[in-house]
């Protein structure tokens, strides 16, 4: 635990992280915190989400991140679907989550550090924490490090959302030690990880792979550098000041990146780069090229999902080779295309991409175990992708959920920003899918069909759904059309809408 890790101007040692986290399970488990109980993590990048997160794996309970953009529903949804007995929450958040936490629930606050109030604009007075919360940094440093060997360990419980509209939590068996020693072979395998690496956190780590990445990161004892926000110039001073060896992006840090004038990119050394993974989001072909002659054969793709895990990965030489790859399975991974009926696809044939792998415990959706026999055919899961395998085994992907958005690597389910929509007075029927974006890959469009004589504007919609939803979750892109065209069902037919978009950008989706 040799490493050091730092934020801005404030830096810890690794190794005093996992002591305050020792510290924390004492404290979470004198609460009554034990086995498979969940603690919610409503904070942006910061030290107090990796000390509660690591505490809670030594106790076998669940982390449970929460996506921090989410109005009060959104938050309190998840909070009562975890059964959360206490929650960790950063103070300008918690001002804004008034009636989010059912009675009991202990509340922690943590104040805002200053590089988070730079980043996001928030006042002083914003990050204090609210009289008569208590203090985390206070309430931990009150308890002795935890003695007793530790549990079984959980992964964190990370909440993804499906046609329903209603996210879901990923809820993992306990891992066994042969699975946490595939674990870590997969992220030397997949990630690169090595002695002495010394790594940038680009993503926010309420995400599912930021999240395993930088607890990864910690726990190999690694230099960490976590960015309160990505900007690309940043970025760049970041990889020349601490010698970066490695990173997890998406793709739409690359675009932001090959934004910046030549100058500004060439005033920056990178030779440090060892491993840039990206994942999320597909990556236009020559974006990854300009990278690869930006930064060097240093980049490296993989394909998977929550539920799934690491799936596939391929390095700058294997993608060049075949362009547009994720590469071919992993060793620790199977993956099938199978047809509609659960028929495996000839080679070269597109079908839905369903996998199956060992680095990762079993899993269910939290109080949902049919969800998950949805997604199942004989021990393979699927998250709704459609590809095909070629002669070498290499996988393509050529579609996705026909509904999902995924824009900047955020994932995006339209289901529940129609369900919001619907509730607007004058709103007859509504829409909503993903059109092409040069920047973001994909991003929202609204389509709304009026009530007979109702008077809607687009700023009307904004500020409704504003009301109700993270802002990310807002389309950017509002129209209003009579008579949207159906299925003999009565059902949108989405894709009529939908298709024309991306026939006028070259492609199908």
């Amino acid at each position: 635990m040799a490493g050091t890790i730092r934020s801005g101007a404030r830096q810890m040692a690794v190794a005093e992280l996992v002591a305050r986290a020792a510290q924390a399970a004492a404290g979470l488990s004198g609460l009554g915190v034990g086995e498979a109980d969940s603690v919610a993590l409503i904070l942006r990048n910061d030290f107090p989400y990796l000390e509660a997160s690591l505490a809670c794996q030594q106790l076998g309970a669940f982390a449970v991140p929460i996506n921090w953009h989410g109005k009060t529903e959104e938050v309190a949804y998840i909070v009562r679907d975890c059964g959360a007995q206490a929650v960790v929450v950063h103070a300008d958040l918690l001002r804004n989550l008034d009636g989010a936490f059912p009675p009991g629930v202990r509340v922690f606050g943590v104040e805002t550090p200053p590089e988070l109030r730079a980043a996001y604009g928030l006042s002083d007075g914003a990050a204090r924490i609210p009289d008569a919360t208590e203090e985390w940094d206070s309430w931990l440093r009150g308890h002795q490090p935890w003695r007793e060997p530790p549990r079984p360990q959980r992964a964190s419980m990370i909440y993804t959302s499906g046609t329903t509209g209603r996210p879901k939590g990923v809820r993992r068996q306990p891992s066994n030690p042969e699975t946490l020693a595939r674990g870590r072979q997969a992220t030397v395998e997949v990630w690169g990880f090595a002695p002495d690496m010394r790594v940038c956190i680009t993503g926010p780590f309420y995400h599912s792979a930021p999240n395993t990445y930088v607890l990864s990161s910690v726990v190999m004892g690694a230099d960490i550098t976590v960015m309160p926000r990505f900007e690309p110039e940043e970025l760049l001073r970041i990889l020349e000041r601490d010698r970066i060896t490695h990173m997890h992006m998406v793709p739409t840090m690359f675009v932001r990146l090959l934004k910046l004038p030549r100058a500004v990119r060439e005033r920056y050394d990178t030779s440090s780069l060892k491993w840039v993974i990206h994942a999320a989001a597909p990556c236009p072909a020559d974006v990854k090229q300009a990278m690869i002659e930006w930064w060097g054969p240093v980049i490296h793709e993989y394909y998977g999902s929550t539920e799934a895990g690491l799936l596939t990965h391929c390095d700058s030489e294997q993608w060049l080779r075949h362009r547009g790859t994720v590469g071919p399975a992993t060793s620790f991974a199977t993956l099938r295309i199978l047809d509609d009926e659960g028929m495996q696809v000839p080679t070269g044939q597109v079908g839905t991409v369903y996998a199956k792998q060992s680095a990762v415990a079993d899993f269910t959706y939290n109080g949902q175990d049919g969800k998950r026999r949805e997604i199942e055919r004989e021990g393979y899961i699927t998250s709704g992708d459609m590809g095909y395998l070629n002669a070498e085994g290499f996988l393509f992907l050529c579609d996705r959920k026909i509904d999902m958005v995924i824009s900047g690597g955020v994932n995006i389910y339209p289901a529940e920003i129609e369900a919001a929509l619907i509730s607007l007075a004058g709103v007859q029927d509504c829409a909503v899918f993903g059109i092409p974006d040069e920047e973001f890959g994909e991003s929202l469009l609204a389509v709304v069909e009026p009530a007979a004589g109702a008077a809607l504007t687009a700023a009307m919609v904004s500020e409704h759904l504003r009301g109700k939803l993270a802002d990310y979750k807002v389309p950017r892109r509002i129209e209003f059309q009579a008579g949207l065209p159906r299925e003999d069902s009565g059902k949108i037919f989405k894709r009529r809408l939908r298709d024309p978009y991306w026939a006028a950008a070259g492609r199908k989706i």
